[in-house]
């Protein structure tokens, strides 16, 4: 019992001793993050007028309301909280915001294709939107297959059914709740500015 306890305690030693490079994980939350919501954001940007069209549309866009003002907020959120992320400024503020932008998409945008982000056939989260989706898909490889070089087209990928769902969202959002909760870390300019300051307290 007693070597046990010796061992266990090693052990737990040894996890302890990584707490030198525990910015390593924050610093990965953010540095994935930045991608994502600089090309969401620079898109809208670059389309503010299409992009607040399709804000505002009940019939073939999101139909929410001040549909400009929307447009705005969302792809600055987007474009700037990713230069946030980027250089760990602020992070714990913009973290809300970016994840109200993500629940907004799921619920708008993603809810109404389920949780699956590429198409299933098969599984848990499969549905019957998803099952025709791969049905139809495997109509369209014979297709392929029979009239095109199928090699090629898929020598650098699967071909798949893009379903839309919320999971991409959800998870974009429970990343940034876990930044919101733990902040970006000591590779950041928040941890250098909160050091600052406690120093001169």
């Amino acid at each position: 019992m007693k070597k046990l306890c010796t061992l266990a305690c090693k052990a737990q030693s040894l996890l302890d001793s990584t707490r030198a490079v525990d910015f390593l994980g924050p610093l990965a939350l953010r540095l994935y993050l930045v991608p994502i919501f600089w090309m969401a954001g620079t898109k809208k940007l670059a389309d503010i007028e299409s992009t607040a069209a399709w804000f505002g549309d009940p019939d073939w866009g999101l139909g929410l309301p001040f549909p400009e003002l929307m447009a705005w907020m969302a792809s600055l959120t987007e474009a700037g909280g990713a230069i946030m992320l980027f250089f760990g400024i602020g992070v714990r503020w913009i973290s809300l915001p970016l994840m109200i932008t993500m629940i907004v998409a799921a619920v708008t945008v993603h809810l109404q294709n389920g949780w699956l982000a590429i198409a299933e056939g098969s599984g848990f989260f499969a549905s019957e939107r998803t099952a025709g989706a791969i049905e139809r898909l495997d109509r369209a490889k014979d297709i392929l297959r029979e009239n095109a070089n199928y090699d090629w087209l898929t020598e650098n990928g699967s071909i798949v059914v893009l379903n839309n769902g919320i999971e991409f969202a959800t998870t974009y959002t429970i990343m940034l709740l876990v930044l919101f909760f733990i902040g970006p870390g000591k590779a950041s300019v928040d941890y250098f500015i909160s050091k600052k300051f406690n120093q001169c307290n």
